[in-house]
């Protein structure tokens, strides 16, 4: 099994392209929290993520013969990233399939690293099938994404770094897809520091880890959708199952609805963008997933900062609405002069700001006199949206709140 000597032997290596990230403590999220919080930024990492790192201790493994073949993978851009740049690194020739709905900065940011995209499969699972072909066709070495122990011991540098920044660590929070990641860094940080807890987050649409140390055995799950899609992974590793199960102390998941309220807190509150994968373990900490004390040193690992900007957009405006920052209604008007006027004014004593409105005659859903309006509006919190509701209730309006 991966032990703390690998992991230390994968630093030097690890060190000649990946950055040291910085450790920082957040008032904001300890303020909030009650606990001694402090971010672990990896999604300042080179390629936006921490990949990189177990993507050159694996390639700088190889032969002379295996680099001369040159490399594959599957991933669903991150892993990608990383593989293309060691390889390029390494003049190594690397091919790198990914979903075909992988976001499409991951897939350029993949090709400006020297990596030779194939765009294959609804997800990771499709794609790897794709890259283990091309593996046999070509005798190419797979990089696997998380299932390999010089990958996992290269992510495990994060271990020794968190350590060492903070020696006072109490409780480390991880992502979790395949589980290289966090092996990686429990193997770290239990062997320099035993009392220290490891948890591990999966988004709840992608709990395929969860799932299996629940039953005993790995689980593979039929289909994953999550906004973290550098998480959705429908099965774990066999060699990641056995260092989680032994050095992970417990595993929760959060919600979409979670991650997206994380996201939106990282970049409003700490000027701090990451991926949907990114925001799990802050979101994990946020949501109250797990039990801690007063005070208690927690850091949690922000693995990735590449996101899609249209992904962006959506995933903000979902944590706005969760927030109680952004509101969608709907409500029927008398399809008379001044109805909608006498609706906007009850809004406008609110104090409340309209962003947009839809006014719509011709739905079947309501009487020949009637409109539907549907409107959007600023907000400035849940109490703004309840007293919003309530004052336009009492004044008989059916209002519903739409997702």
């Amino acid at each position: 099994m991966l032990s703390l000597s690998d992991v230390e032997d994968a630093r030097e290596r690890v060190e000649t392209v990946a950055r040291r990230t910085p450790l920082e403590y957040s008032h904001t999220y300890s303020d909030m929290t009650g606990a001694d919080v402090h971010l672990k930024l990896e999604n300042f990492q080179r390629t936006g993520s921490f990949k990189i790192r177990g993507a050159m201790n694996r390639i700088a493994t190889l032969s002379a013969e295996e680099k001369a073949a040159g490399v594959v993978t599957a991933s669903a851009g991150n892993h990608a990233q990383g593989v293309a740049l060691a390889a390029t690194r390494a003049g190594v020739d690397s091919k790198i399939v990914m979903p075909e709905h992988a976001p499409i900065t991951k897939v350029k940011a993949t090709e400006r690293y020297g990596g030779d995209v194939i765009l294959y499969g609804a997800d990771y699972d499709e794609a790897q099938n794709k890259a283990h072909e091309i593996e046999d066709e070509e005798n190419r070495t797979y990089v696997h994404a998380f299932d390999d122990e010089y990958v996992m011991a290269g992510q495990g540098t994060i271990g020794l770094e968190i350590v060492e920044d903070c020696p006072e660590l109490e409780t480390v929070i991880v992502p979790i897809g395949g589980g290289g990641l966090i092996s990686g860094i429990s193997t770290a940080v239990k062997a320099l520091h035993p009392e220290a807890r490891v948890i591990g987050v999966q988004a709840e649409h992608a709990s395929s880890v969860a799932d299996s140390l629940n039953k005993g055995s790995i689980q593979e799950l039929d289909e994953v959708d999550t906004i973290a899609d550098g998480i959705a992974v429908r099965r774990m590793g066999d060699r990641t199952f056995d260092v989680i199960r032994e050095r992970v102390d417990e595993v929760v998941t959060v919600s979409d609805e979670e991650i997206a309220v994380a996201l939106t807190y990282l970049l409003e509150r700490s000027k701090t963008l990451v991926e949907g994968a990114g925001a799990v373990a802050l979101a994990a900490l946020i949501f109250d997933k797990f039990d801690y004390d007063e005070d208690e040193t927690i850091v949690p690992a922000l693995c990735g900062g590449n996101i899609d900007m249209n992904t962006l957009t959506t995933v903000v405006m979902r944590g706005l609405v969760e927030t109680g920052r952004y509101l969608k209604i709907r409500t029927e008007l008398k399809d008379r002069p001044g109805s909608l006027e006498n609706l906007i004014q009850i809004i406008a004593d609110k104090k409340a700001n309209i962003y947009a409105v839809r006014h719509d005659r011709t739905s079947r859903k309501i009487a020949l006199n009637a409109t539907e309006v549907e409107i959007d509006l600023e907000m400035r919190g849940p109490d703004h949206v309840d007293e919003l509701l309530a004052a336009l209730r009492a004044e008989g309006y059916e209002v519903a709140v739409l997702d």
